[in-house]
């Protein structure tokens, strides 16, 4: 009779063991499972065929030129944007509008302290921190890093094959660029400065 308990007690033991180890078993083959479709795949743009262009905005016109992309990477999961960050060379900004003593002024005024002081701060930073498809395009949430100072940014992005797209408008005063602006400065007329910039992106990856 003892005997007999002992068997069926240690085979209780024997199929208690088999489920968890059955258990635990399945947990680790769903994730390898789940991992398989859910791999993201990270695609580095080409620098040398993207293209970054700005238009700044005043009273009296504007002036426009580019910018060039230092890195970028932009991240996938089956096919669909997930992911992306960028760092700009400020050193580069270059007016494409003007020729000569004034193109090389406007470059001048434009890398120094009282615009985006690239002697400190050489580069600047966009890192997505959310996207969401948004019918054809993707609606972008970004933090933008100017001169050390970060804002949270909002696009939208077409991407199709190998190239991403999108015009976003940036607010130069939020990153303590208030030269020229009529929001700080009283007085300024026909020489104020708008507060906001364009940038048109054309990224190839």
């Amino acid at each position: 009779m003892q005997s007999k308990i002992y068997l069926i007690c240690n085979e209780r033991k024997i199929i208690k063991k088999m489920k968890t180890i059955f258990s635990k078993s399945f947990a680790i083959l769903s994730l390898i499972v789940l991992a398989a479709f859910t791999t993201t795949e990270t695609k580095k743009v080409d620098t040398n065929k993207s293209i970054i262009n700005w238009v700044g905005h005043k009273v009296t016109g504007q002036h426009e030129g580019t910018i060039t992309l230092q890195q970028g990477a932009l991240e996938f999961n089956a096919n669909q944007l997930t992911g992306g960050n960028f760092v700009m060379d400020m050193t580069s900004i270059n007016t494409t509008d003007l020729e000569g003593e004034y193109k090389n002024k406007l470059d001048g005024h434009l890398k120094a302290d009282d615009f985006f002081g690239v002697e400190t701060h050489k580069t600047a930073a966009l890192v997505f921190t959310s996207v969401t498809k948004n019918g054809e395009t993707y609606r972008v949430v970004g933090d933008l890093t100017i001169k050390d100072i970060t804002n949270e940014i909002t696009f939208e992005l077409a991407v199709s094959e190998n190239t991403a797209s999108t015009t976003l408008q940036v607010d130069r005063t939020k990153y303590g660029i208030k030269y020229g602006s009529a929001s700080f400065f009283d007085g300024l007329k026909d020489k104020a400065i708008y507060n906001e910039f364009d940038l048109t992106v054309s990224l190839k990856f």
